[in-house]
């Protein structure tokens, strides 16, 4: 307990990005997971951008499901940010797509008052669970066709024309 409390106590401070690395380095993975649940937000989006410097291994334990609701549920912009690229490293297996995670996933890419991180992560995370089945690539490729990329920003704009130039594997 002494230990997580400690742990705690630096997650609250400003962190450098030396201070992550340290921290993502001799932290165990379920205590950050869990300090991401905390009522400090400062220990929340710190929590989670430790867990973003973690390796793939090490985040492949964190149960998805979790990281998902949390990502549907947080009005947290930066925590849904960092939630999402968690999401995005740890890979969705085709057996796990959550269709209201898709839902969210092709909702959110659009929107222009969510942050540029939140757009692509969300588009990136739709592409890749759409890409599986011939009916959501079109529904992914006709989300695409709604985006007007003169009301994007330069990032996005990007993944707009990366995306549209694939093949259709319908």
């Amino acid at each position: 307990m002494e230990e997580t409390d400690a742990i705690r106590n630096e997650l609250q401070c400003r962190l450098s990005i030396d201070d992550i690395r340290s921290l993502a380095g001799r932290t165990p993975t379920e205590v950050l997971f869990e300090a991401i649940y905390d009522s400090d937000s400062q220990v929340a989006r710190n929590a989670a951008w430790v867990l973003t410097h973690k390796p793939k291994s090490a985040i492949a334990h964190i149960p998805q499901e979790r990281l998902i609701d949390y990502a549907l549920t947080t009005p947290d912009s930066s925590l849904r940010r960092l939630t999402l690229s968690l999401i995005e490293r740890q890979g969705i297996a085709q057996e796990d797509i959550r269709t209201d995670f898709l839902d969210f996933c092709l909702g959110h890419m659009v929107m222009l008052e969510e942050p540029t991180g939140v757009q692509s992560l969300c588009m990136k995370l739709a592409h890749s669970m759409c890409s599986h089945f011939p009916e959501l690539e079109h529904e992914f490729r006709q989300t695409l066709g709604l985006m007007h990329s003169e009301h994007y920003k330069p990032g996005l704009k990007h993944l707009i024309k990366k995306y549209n130039k694939e093949p259709n594997h319908e």
